[in-house]
């Protein structure tokens, strides 16, 4: 007999809730049939929000029937209703003979009928996630077939790379570590590349859609909020081979920057309310420097745009992923990384705000997370603020050294003069803090 997760018994208002949220699961896509035109006309399906809304209902009822052992009623109702939408699509095939059959309501309709069996089942939120996604689907169904068109065979090649790199290379490298000063960490250093890769190409995604300028600045935004270090890397050496580029390259690295800040406020007041608080004082300078600069900046782009129409592509910015360009940019990293290392093992074990500043110069994330728990007790919640706030000028810090020395000419001009910006407001924040 098949076995199913343990409910508890489910009470009348239970199942009623799941019969209610099966129902519902038809409902919202009958309502799109409709509204789309696909139940009415000389094409119409057999489906319309009526239907839609008992297929819900029977699979709820399916379910149901499952999860108090009467399974094979449950076998019955189910794939009832699963002929019914069987024999609905052959007979429009026969209607329209050689005319290619559209199946998105029959396969709509199993959809419902499924995930109304698994609002019968006990999983509400799953079945409700999954009809706003059924919805979401066929309303901007206009939208997703022109996002296809519009892929190249550059962007598939590209796409299909890095699954392969993710879901095939990347399982199979071993944890680590291996060898000394901290010795390298296959799995992780192949995770950042994997990040890089996401940057190269969520970028070149980006430029493609919003222009090549404006797409670098979104870039640049979108990337702090993963992991500013990885963007000012990327954008360095990407200058390098862009001169062109070199102002939106530098102004992204700035946004990145400025969105770490916001970053890690957030992380903080989920781990630690008491001391995001306490860190507030530390955090405004730089987030209002960094906001004002890129306000200023996209003020005059668009004043820029406006006056000589929409920004072109550059030239040669053909390949979405550059593998061997975030090779170099790793090494670099795990160089940084041992170099660390090696003062940590030097100069012994530190206090916790030189911790902090050699922490904060490549993850400032676990930086936030060690002080968030360090800072539970009252006595060190503001030493544990003031950590973190040196770390985030260590990080700003590591970042201009990488734009001094990856970066071009005119890439160095904006990103070292934003960041050494940013720099005196984190240390104008730790005055105003401490």
């Amino acid at each position: 007999m098949l076995q199913f997760p343990p409910l508890g018994g489910p009470s009348l208002e239970s199942v009623v809730a799941r019969l209610s949220i099966g129902a519902l699961v038809g409902l919202v896509v009958g309502v799109e049939r409709e509204w789309s035109g696909h139940a009415s006309g000389p094409s119409a399906r057999f489906a319309g929000v009526r239907t839609f809304l008992l297929l819900g209902g029977i699979g709820a009822v399916g379910g149901w029937f499952a999860v108090i052992g009467q399974v094979a009623l449950a076998a019955v109702v189910l794939g009832g209703g699963a002929s019914l939408v069987i024999v609905a699509y052959v007979m429009a095939a026969r209607r329209q003979g050689e005319a290619s059959v559209e199946g998105t309501t029959e396969v709509a309709a199993l959809a419902v009928l499924t995930f109304g069996t698994v609002a019968g089942l006990g999983y509400l939120r799953i079945a409700s996630a999954a009809a706003a996604i059924i919805v979401l689907a066929l309303v901007e169904k206009t939208r997703i077939e022109g996002f296809v068109q519009r892929i190249g065979r550059e962007e598939m090649r590209a796409a299909l790379a890095f699954a392969v790199l993710a879901l095939v290379v990347l399982p199979v490298l071993p944890e680590g570590p291996f060898g000394p000063l901290g010795g390298i960490r296959p799995r992780a250093l192949w995770a950042i590349v994997l990040l890089f890769l996401a940057l190269d190409f969520g970028g070149y995604v980006a430029r493609r859609a919003a222009g090549a300028d404006a797409g670098v600045r979104i870039m640049g935004l979108l990337g702090g909020a993963i992991s500013s270090t990885a963007v000012a890397f990327n954008f360095s050496h990407r200058s390098r081979h862009e001169p062109a580029m070199s102002h939106p390259l530098g102004v992204g690295v700035v946004g990145a920057c400025t969105v770490l800040v916001p970053r890690v406020a957030v992380v903080a007041a989920v781990l630690n309310p008491v001391m995001a608080a306490q860190l507030l004082p530390f955090l405004l300078p730089p987030l209002v420097v960094g906001a004002a600069m890129l306000a200023v900046d996209w003020y005059r782009f668009r004043g820029q745009v406006r006056g000589r129409g929409s920004d072109a592509e550059p030239p040669g910015d053909r390949n979405p992923l550059r593998i061997a360009s975030a090779l170099r940019m790793v090494v670099a990293l795990q160089l940084v990384l041992m170099a660390i290392h090696f003062v940590e093992q030097t100069f012994g074990n530190p206090g916790i705000l030189v911790s902090a500043a050699l922490l904060g110069l490549t993850d400032m994330d676990a930086l936030t997370l060690s002080m968030a728990r360090i800072g539970k007790s009252e006595a060190m919640v503001a030493l544990a603020a003031r950590a973190v706030a040196i770390g985030i000028l260590s990080n700003t810090v590591l970042k201009l050294a990488v734009t001094l020395a990856l970066g071009s000419a005119a890439f160095r001009r904006v990103a070292s003069l934003g960041l050494g910006m940013l720099a005196l407001a984190t240390l104008a924040g730790l005055w105003i803090g401490w």
